[in-house]
């Protein structure tokens, strides 16, 4: 098979995936798709893995069972995505193909436990035999097209979240389960500055995309010494989540399965873990979030107040807060724009914060830029640092940044361009003021309103119209009915020859 470029693999994965369509709901078929990519994945890693032991040892058959046995994961006899190429044509094969998949999963107790959720042999999901054979010999037919232990795992990365991002973008209000668009994703993950040596956290990780954007910010310093953490409420965007891991070679980060909020699984000594960068897209005001089970929190998120049970922004932004390392850590999360300015709780969980310290930027960015709704959104910076004792313990003033109109307009869906991102980026690293785009407002300014932090309020966009010479106008239009008087006589001229 002849290597493919990045953009060569990307579709051939994507038509692939395209070829079983409408035989599911996209937002579960993608489970689907991505679960065979990853077991074709590594099936060719295990297969590449043999034949260069046999090239090295020979017919030393224990000596390469023993390699095979320390290798990074166990592939089992007859659970190899080739026995499943062989088997095909059994009537079957979903059911082949399940129990193949059991026992990678049970050979692999630490590293892949229970990581294949979906059921190959369900008339529920896929339909009656002969159509679910159809679109499983479909995809075995395309998967067999690519040998995927020739790509490192940047290209297969790179081809995993494509294909996220495609099913993301086909899903709807569905995508925002397990997916932020990457260019939102990517300005997130550069404005949290991680640095090396960090530990990186996203609460509500989806299927991870964030925290790995994050982590490529510290190897652009030169450094992989970095961990990441992540906890993901809906069990089968937790199993992309942790493919996704295990393609980009991460496997060592650690990703739980649960609600964040009700049920934080990312403790160590009984006490919430601690981070140096957190980084989310939450739900938007989730509904029902579990307000009257957390009154008593026993880890004390939401001692500056209870959000309103149908609205869950301020829960996610105080589970942030409270897992931010003391002294330095760092949060930054997208919100709706609700989260600037609604009062009540809202707004005193909001002046607290402020009181505190911890805000350091609010970025309004355009709207269109979510499959998932169509509003603008905004990004909180909050920055513990700026606590007493911290580096910046001496940084009063709240950057704002109105990026509303930094975008470039799409058919269906607007996105942010590398030039919006970097200019964005470097206004908040300089925390620069641009005349109608970014203001450093003081504690005493946001104080004035109320600690409302509308953008507006603080960064002015208006444009003064052009002033209108009304005696130029007059004269303009005295002269238009000169000539319309001129043109009527012409005209009446022409009528009079042609009655002559």
């Amino acid at each position: 098979m002849a290597k493919l470029s990045q953009d060569e693999l990307n579709k051939l994965l994507w038509n692939a995936a395209d070829s079983a369509r409408g035989v599911v709901d996209g937002s579960i078929f993608k489970d689907y798709i991505l679960a065979f990519l990853f077991f074709k994945y590594i099936s060719d890693i295990k297969q590449a893995e043999i034949k260069k032991l046999q090239e090295r040892y020979g017919d030393d058959k224990d000596r390469i069972a023993l390699r095979l046995k320390n290798a990074r994961f166990v592939l089992p006899d007859g659970a190899s995505f080739y026995d499943i190429y062989d088997s095909q044509n059994a009537d079957n094969i979903g059911e082949i193909i399940n129990k193949a998949l059991r026992k990678i999963e049970d050979a692999n107790e630490n590293l892949l436990k229970n990581i294949f959720t979906v059921d190959f042999n369900s008339d529920a999901i896929l339909g009656q035999t002969s159509q679910r054979n159809k679109m499983i010999r479909d995809l075995i037919a395309d998967f067999n097209k690519v040998d995927l232990s020739e790509y490192n795992e940047d290209l297969l990365g790179n081809a995993y979240m494509y294909m996220i991002e495609r099913f993301g973008s086909d899903a709807g209000k569905k995508a925002g389960e397990f997916y932020t668009p990457k260019v939102v994703a990517s300005l997130l993950a550069k404005l949290a500055m991680p640095k090396p040596g960090d530990r990186i956290c996203d609460p509500a990780c989806g299927s991870g995309g964030l925290l790995l954007l994050a982590g490529e910010e510290v190897e652009k310093q030169g450094s992989k010494d970095y961990a990441l953490y992540g906890q993901e409420k809906i069990g089968a965007t937790y199993n992309l989540a942790r493919m996704n891991m295990f393609l980009h070679g991460k496997d060592s980060a650690r990703i739980e399965w649960g609600d964040t909020l009700n049920n934080p699984l990312l403790r160590e000594n009984d006490k919430l873990m601690q981070f140096d960068i957190i980084v989310a897209n939450p739900p938007f005001s989730l509904d029902k979030w579990g307000d009257k089970l957390l009154e008593n929190d026993i880890y004390h998120r939401f001692d500056r107040g209870m959000p309103p049970a149908s609205k869950g922004d301020y829960a996610f932004i105080s589970h942030m807060i409270a897992t931010a390392k003391e002294k330095s850590g760092r949060v930054a999360v997208i919100v709706p724009h609700g989260v600037l300015f609604r009062g009540s709780s809202e707004g005193r969980i909001r002046q607290a914060l402020i009181e505190e310290n911890l805000l350091d930027a609010v970025i309004g960015l355009p709207a269109g830029l979510f499959q998932t709704t169509g509003i603008p959104v905004a990004i909180l910076i909050f920055d513990k640092s700026r606590q007493e004792g911290g580096i910046n313990q001496k940084r009063k003033d709240v950057l704002f940044i109105d990026a509303s109109k930094e975008f470039k307009a799409g058919k269906n869906q607007n996105t942010l361009e590398p030039g919006h991102i970097n200019k964005i980026f470097e206004t908040y690293k300089k925390r620069a003021e641009i005349e109608k785009f970014s203001h450093l407002a003081s504690f005493d300014e946001i104080k004035e309103n109320d600690f409302n932090l509308n953008i507006p309020r603080y960064v002015d966009t208006f444009e003064e119209e052009e002033e209108i010479d009304l005696s130029a106008v007059k004269a303009e239009i005295a002269d238009l009915e000169l000539q319309l008087q001129e043109v009527q006589a012409q005209m009446q001229d022409y009528l009079e020859e042609l009655g002559a």
